[in-house]
C-alpha cells in the first residue's frame, strides 16, 4: 500500500478506496488474531504455518494474510477467521492451521471439528455470525478489533478511520463537537461514569494558555484487559478520539499513560503514533484545519493508585504517584498546573463513531440514564472468557449465559465481581439486574472500567474479600491514614477469619472500618477500597458467620479449617483421604469401619450418593476426580461378603433416657444408631411395612438392591435400635403419648406425598404420580404402563420412573422437561443412562392438559413449547410459553414427577412452626423445632434433598439431642483406626479414573438387575492410589 501523506478528507477517501480495492482483488482473507492472549498461545507459529502452507499450495497471491487485534474469544485461542465465508477456526496449532488452509482454501472444505465449539449447544458453530458470543454484542469501541490489521493506518482509514476528525476539524467548531458528545449521553468509561460532554465543556471553558488531554490507560484491576485489547488491536481509534477531545477543549498536546506491564500495547501504540506523524495525521495543521496536535506516551510502573487521575498526573510529571487534594480539579489545574481533561481508552475509542454517526445514534443504545455500550472483560469461571461489548443495561445473566456461555463443568453461578477491587459482587438472585450505573450502585457494586470476574459455587466469598483487600492494601499509596492503616486492619481481620481464628464481633468491626474508610479516605480509590468486603458481607453474611462460629468454609477454600476438600464437602464429614489410603494398601475392612464411624449406610451411599466430595476433589484439576463414591461401595460390598457371622447383640450401657424417632428413613435410622451407641433407648416408628423410607420404595432395584439396604438396616437394629413397622403416629400412637413416654423426639418422616402439576385431566385413569408409581413397583403391586409412557419432570424421581417404565415393557418412554437438559436437577449420569436405554428427552416443553377417552382413561398429553426467559432467584432461566406452539402426544400412561411435600397430621399446625412449604422451622444450630424437645431433620425440614444430607442431619440431631438431655454431645464412633502415612508423590502422572463395569443397555432394559457392577479389588486399589492426599500438611 502507498504511504501518501494525508492532508485532507479527499486524501482519506483515496486511501480508503485503494485499500478496499486491493482487498477485493483477493478471493480470500485469513485474519489471524494477534491479541495478547493469542500471542501467549503462540499465534505467531500459527501465522507462520499459514504463510508457509499458502506458499506451498500456490495460493499466496490470492489470499491476504493479516494479523489483527483481539477478536474476543480469549478462551479459544489461537484463532483465525477466513473470509468471505466468515468461518471461525479456534484452538489452532501450526499443524491444524496447515490442514485447515489446505482443505478450506484449496478444496473449499470446512473443517467443522476445528471451528468454534458452543458448549451450551454441544456442537461446533462454524460461521462467526451464528455464534452467540458475537451475535448479542454491539461493537462500537471494539468495532475494529479482530477485523483490521492492528499495525496499518490504511486499514483503519478503510473503515472510515479519521473521517470524523477530518470533518469535525474542518466543519465544526469546538462547541459543536462538545454538543454532539453531550447529545450522545456518553459517560466516562473509566469507572465513575461522569458525563463526558460535561467534562469536556469544563475543559473548554477553563482559562489557560495551554491545555492537555490525557488518556488513562493504566488498567490495574485484576481480571481487566479491555483497554489493553483496544490499544493492541485498534490504536488509531484512541489517537483519533484524543484528537477530537483536544480540539474540543483547546489542547494541542495529549498524553497516553500506560503501564509497563503492557509491552505489546506500548509497542503497537508507539508505532501507530509514529505512522500518524509520518503521514501528517499528527503534528501541525492536521487535515489542513490549522489545528496542531501531537501525543506522547508516558509509561507507568504499574501502581494501581495511578489509575486515580491526580496520581496519574503526578506520575506523568515525574513525581511520586500519589493523589492530590481536590479541589482544584484537573480541569482547573491539572497536568503542569494547566487545565487538563482525562478520559480512559474506551471513552476515546467511542468518540469517533459518535462524531461520525451522531450523538442521537449513540444514545439509541443503552438505557435512559446510561447511554451507549460498555466493554467488559469476562474472566473467571465462565466458559467464554474474553472481551465483549454490549449495550449498557443488558441484564447480567444474559451477558454471562448467552454471551459468556454459562459456567464451566456444570457448576452453579455464585457471584460476579464487577468493577474490580473498587467494585462489589452481584449474586444469582440479581442476574436480571441491568448493567447500568444506577442499578449496579443500588446493589453495592459499580460499573468500574468493566472487569467482570465470574465465580462459581467453589468460590469462598470471605476469601474473595480477603484477596481484594490484600491487593488494595499492597497498592495503597499510604498518603492518608484511612487507607494506609484501615485497609491493613481490615486485611488482618479477614486473614484471621479465613484461618479459622475469627471472633464474634469481627463482622461488625469490618463494617465499621469500611464505613470510616469510605467516609475519610482522600481519593476515590481509597473511598471505594472497602466495597468488596462490604458487598460480600451484605450478600454472604452467612458465610462469614460459618467461618467465625463453626470454623467451616463451605467452598473448601480456607484450608486451615479442614482435613481435605473432599472431607469438608461431605455433609457427613467422612475421612475420605483416610479410607482411600487404607484401600490403597489392601486394608478394606478397616476402610469400611472408618466410613461407618461417620456414616452407617456406606453401601447405600456408595450407590446413590450425589458425591459432592468428587466435585471438590483436587485430582480433577489434573485429569479426573477420584471415584470416591465407587470406592465406598467397593469396601461396603467387600465387608458384606467377608464379614464374620453375627453372634450376639451389641450391648451398650444404658443411661436411662428414651428417644422416639418418627420415620425409619436414613435420617431417622442414623440418628437412632448414634444415640443407642451412647446409651439411649431408641424406638423408631414407621407407618410402612418396610424400613428405609424412600430408599425402600422410591429408589428402583436396579440402582439400589433391597438386599443391600436391608443388610445395613439390620446392622443398625443389631446396635440396639428398635424399629416398629406398620405403626403410624397420629393413628396407632398419638404425638401426646410419645411426648409423655420419651425424653425427646426426632421427626424424620421425609417428603412422602407427590406434588400435583395442577393441570386439567390430572385425575384421569392412567395418570400416576412418580413417587406413587415407584412405590407400587418396589412393593410389587400390579402396574400396567402400556406401550407409551410420558414422564413430566427433570428430577431423579422422573428419571427413575422413566427407566422403570422401560423395564416394565413400555415401547416408548418420553421425558418432557420445561428447560434444557443442562438444567435438569437429576444426576447427569442417570440421565445419560436413561437415554442409553432408549428413553426420549424432549426439552423446552410443558404439559398444558391431559386428555382422556370416554372411559376416563388418559390417551393424550397436550404440550406447549417453551423458550428461556429471565432468571429465577436460584440463577436458573425461567421457561416461558410460546403462544400457538401446542402439540399432542399419544400416551397410555402419564407419570408426573415434579416434587414431593410433607403432611404431618400428628401435629397441629397451630402447635408448631412451619414454613410456607410445609416443612418444620428448626434452629440451624440445634435442629430443634419450635416445640421444646422435638427435633426434625432430613427432607421434612429441608424439603426434598439428598440421602447424604439426611444422614448428616441424623448425626447432627443425635449430638443436639444428647446435649439437650444433659450429655456432652460426643458420639461413640468406635475404636480409632490407624491410617498409614507412607504416601509417595514421586510418580504423580496423569491418568483418568478407572472405569467400573456396567450391564449392557440392551440387557438391562428387560431386567431390574443392578446396572453398575462396581470395582474389583485390583482396580479399586489402583483407583485409590490416584489420590493426591490433600490432607497432608
Amino acid at each position: 500500500m502507498s504511504e501518501q501523506m494525508i492532508r485532507s478528507l479527499a486524501d482519506l477517501e483515496q486511501v480508503k478506496t485503494a485499500y478496499n480495492e486491493n482487498t477485493a482483488a483477493h478471493p480470500f482473507q485469513v485474519l489471524v488474531c494477534s491479541g495478547a492472549g493469542c500471542v501467549s498461545s503462540n499465534c505467531a507459529d500459527v501465522r507462520n504455518a499459514v504463510a508457509e502452507e499458502l506458499e506451498k499450495i500456490g495460493m499466496k497471491d490470492k489470499v491476504l494474510l493479516r494479523e489483527t487485534g483481539c477478536i474476543g474469544t480469549c478462551a479459544a485461542g489461537p484463532v483465525m477467521l477466513i473470509l468471505p465465508e466468515r468461518i471461525f477456526y479456534t484452538k489452532l496449532t501450526p499443524e491444524i492451521a496447515r490442514r485447515v488452509i489446505n482443505k478450506h482454501i484449496l478444496h473449499g472444505e470446512i473443517l467443522t471439528e476445528h471451528t468454534f465449539y458452543d458448549f451450551s449447544l454441544k456442537k461446533h458453530v462454524p460461521k462467526i455470525d451464528d455464534i452467540d458470543f458475537f451475535k448479542e454484542q454491539v461493537r462500537i469501541a471494539l468495532r475494529n478489533c479482530g477485523v483490521i490489521e492492528y499495525d496499518s493506518l490504511d486499514a483503519y482509514i478503510s473503515r472510515d478511520g479519521y473521517f470524523a476528525a477530518a470533518k469535525a476539524l474542518n466543519e465544526k467548531d469546538p462547541q459543536e463537537v462538545i454538543d454532539e458528545v453531550k447529545r450522545s449521553g456518553m459517560r466516562g468509561r473509566g469507572g465513575a461514569g461522569f458525563p463526558t460532554g460535561v467534562k469536556w465543556q469544563a475543559g473548554h471553558d477553563a482559562a489557560g494558555e495551554r491545555k492537555f488531554i490525557v488518556c488513562n490507560a493504566d488498567e490495574g484491576d485484576p481480571g481487566a484487559f479491555m483497554d489493553r485489547s483496544i490499544l493492541e488491536g485498534d490504536p488509531h481509534t484512541v489517537i483519533e478520539g484524543m484528537m477530537l477531545g483536544g480540539y474540543a477543549i483547546g489542547a494541542s498536546k495529549g498524553y497516553v499513560y500506560v503501564r509497563a506491564e503492557y509491552p505489546i500495547a506500548v509497542e503497537r501504540l508507539t508505532k501507530a503514533i509514529e505512522n500518524a506523524r509520518e503521514r501528517g495525521v499528527l503534528g501541525e495543521n492536521v487535515f489542513g484545519s490549522g489545528f496542531n496536535f501531537d501525543i506522547e506516551i508516558r509509561i507507568g510502573a504499574g501502581a494501581f493508585v495511578c489509575g486515580e487521575e491526580t496520581a496519574l498526573m503526578n506520575s506523568i510529571e515525574g513525581k511520586r504517584g500519589e493523589p492530590r487534594q481536590k479541589p482544584p480539579f484537573p480541569f482547573q489545574s491539572g497536568l503542569f498546573k494547566a487545565p487538563t481533561i482525562i478520559n480512559n481508552v474506551e471513552t476515546y475509542a467511542s468518540i469517533p463513531q459518535i462524531l461520525l454517526k451522531g450523538g442521537e445514534w449513540y444514545a439509541g443504545f443503552g438505557t435512559e440514564n446510561s447511554k451507549g455500550t460498555k466493554v467488559f472483560a469476562l474472566a473467571g469461571d465462565v466458559v467464554n472468557t474474553g472481551i465483549i461489548e454490549v449495550p449498557i443495561g443488558k441484564p447480567l445473566g444474559e451477558i454471562l449465559f448467552n454471551i459468556g456461555g454459562g459456567l464451566r463443568d456444570r457448576k452453579r453461578f455464585k457471584a460476579a465481581q464487577i468493577g474490580g477491587p473498587s467494585g462489589g459482587c452481584v449474586t444469582r438472585d440479581n442476574l436480571n439486574t441491568p448493567t447500568d450505573y444506577e442499578s449496579l450502585k443500588e446493589l453495592g457494586a459499580i460499573m468500574g472500567s468493566g472487569g467482570l470476574i465470574v465465580m462459581n459455587e467453589d468460590a469462598c466469598m470471605v476469601d474473595t474479600a480477603r484477596f481484594f483487600m490484600d491487593f488494595i492494601r499492597d497498592e495503597s499509596c499510604g498518603k492518608c491514614a484511612a487507607c494506609r492503616i484501615g485497609t491493613t486492619r481490615m486485611l488482618e481481620i479477614l486473614e484471621r477469619i479465613t484461618s479459622g481464628e475469627g471472633e464474634e464481633g469481627d463482622i461488625e468491626l469490618l463494617e465499621e472500618l469500611g464505613e470510616v474508610i469510605s467516609d475519610t479516605a482522600m481519593c476515590g480509590l481509597g473511598q471505594t477500597a472497602p466495597n468488596p468486603v462490604l458487598s460480600t458481607i451484605r450478600y454472604f453474611r452467612d458465610e462469614y458467620e460459618e467461618h467465625i462460629k463453626n470454623k467451616y468454609c463451605r467452598a473448601s477454600v480456607c484450608g486451615s479449617m479442614f482435613i481435605s476438600p473432599c472431607e469438608n464437602t461431605c455433609p457427613a464429614n467422612i475421612n475420605v483421604p483416610g479410607y482411600l489410603k487404607l484401600i490403597s494398601v489392601g486394608r478394606f475392612i478397616d476402610a469400611y469401619n472408618l466410613i461407618r464411624q461417620e456414616n452407617p449406610f456406606p453401601a447405600v451411599c456408595g450407590r446413590i450418593c450425589t458425591h459432592p466430595c468428587e466435585a471438590k476433589c483436587r485430582r480433577g484439576t489434573l485429569d479426573e476426580s477420584i471415584a470416591i463414591c465407587e470406592l465406598k461401595r467397593f469396601v461396603a460390598d467387600y465387608a458384606y461378603r467377608h464379614e464374620t457371622p453375627y453372634a450376639k447383640d451389641i450391648v451398650f450401657p444404658r443411661n436411662g433416657k428414651r428417644v422416639a424417632i418418627i420415620g425409619a428413613g436414613t435420617s431417622g435410622l442414623t440418628c437412632g444408631y448414634y444415640l443407642v451407641k451412647i446409651g439411649y433407648e431408641v424406638d423408631v416408628f414407621e407407618s410402612e411395612s418396610v424400613a428405609g423410607g424412600v430408599l425402600a420404595f422410591g429408589i428402583p432395584e436396579y440402582r439400589l438392591p433391597k438386599s443391600v439396604l436391608q443388610h445395613e438396616i439390620e446392622l443398625i437394629e443389631q446396635a440396639g435400635v428398635n424399629i416398629h413397622l406398620n405403626t403410624e403416629v397420629g393413628k396407632d400412637i398419638t404425638m401426646k403419648a410419645l411426648q409423655a413416654q420419651y425424653d425427646a423426639i426426632y421427626v424424620a418422616t421425609g417428603t412422602q406425598f407427590p406434588q400435583k402439576v395442577e393441570i386439567p385431566g390430572e385425575g384421569l385413569g392412567g395418570v400416576i404420580h412418580g413417587i406413587n408409581f415407584l412405590k407400587d413397583v418396589n412393593l410389587h403391586r400390579p402396574v400396567n404402563v402400556g406401550k407409551v409412557v410420558a414422564i413430566i419432570g427433570g428430577g431423579n424421581t422422573a428419571i427413575d420412573s422413566a427407566r422403570t417404565a422401560v423395564r416394565l415393557g413400555a415401547e416408548r418412554v418420553i421425558v418432557l422437561y420445561r428447560r434444557m437438559r443442562d438444567s435438569m436437577p437429576a444426576y447427569e449420569m442417570e440421565v445419560q443412562a436413561a437415554i442409553d436405554e432408549g428413553v426420549e428427552l424432549i426439552e423446552m416443553v410443558a404439559p398444558t392438559r391431559f386428555i382422556g377417552n370416554r372411559s376416563g382413561k388418559v390417551v393424550k398429553v397436550e404440550c406447549q413449547r417453551m423458550k428461556l426467559g429471565n432468571f429465577d432467584k436460584n440463577g436458573r432461566r425461567k421457561s416461558v410459553p410460546i403462544e400457538g406452539s401446542e402439540f399432542l402426544i399419544d400416551v397410555d400412561t402419564v407419570i408426573p414427577a415434579v416434587s414431593q411435600y410433607s403432611d404431618l397430621p400428628f401435629i397441629k399446625k397451630s402447635e408448631i412452626g412451619l414454613t410456607p412449604w410445609g416443612t418444620f422451622i428448626i434452629d440451624d444450630g440445634t435442629m430443634m423445632t419450635t416445640m421444646p424437645g422435638v427435633f426434625a431433620g432430613g427432607d421434612v425440614a429441608r424439603g426434598p434433598d439428598t440421602v447424604i444430607r439426611a444422614i448428616a442431619d441424623g448425626k447432627h440431631a443425635a449430638v443436639s439431642i444428647d446435649k439437650y438431655l444433659g450429655g456432652k454431645g460426643k458420639l461413640n464412633k468406635g475404636t480409632p483406626i490407624d491410617i498409614p502415612d507412607d504416601y509417595s508423590d514421586d510418580e504423580v502422572v496423569e491418568h483418568n479414573r478407572f472405569q467400573v463395569e456396567e450391564l449392557d443397555p440392551e440387557r438391562r432394559k428387560g431386567s431390574f438387575d443392578e446396572v453398575v457392577l462396581g470395582y474389583h479389588k485390583l482396580r479399586a486399589m489402583a483407583e485409590a492410589m490416584r489420590c493426591l492426599h490433600c490432607d497432608r500438611r
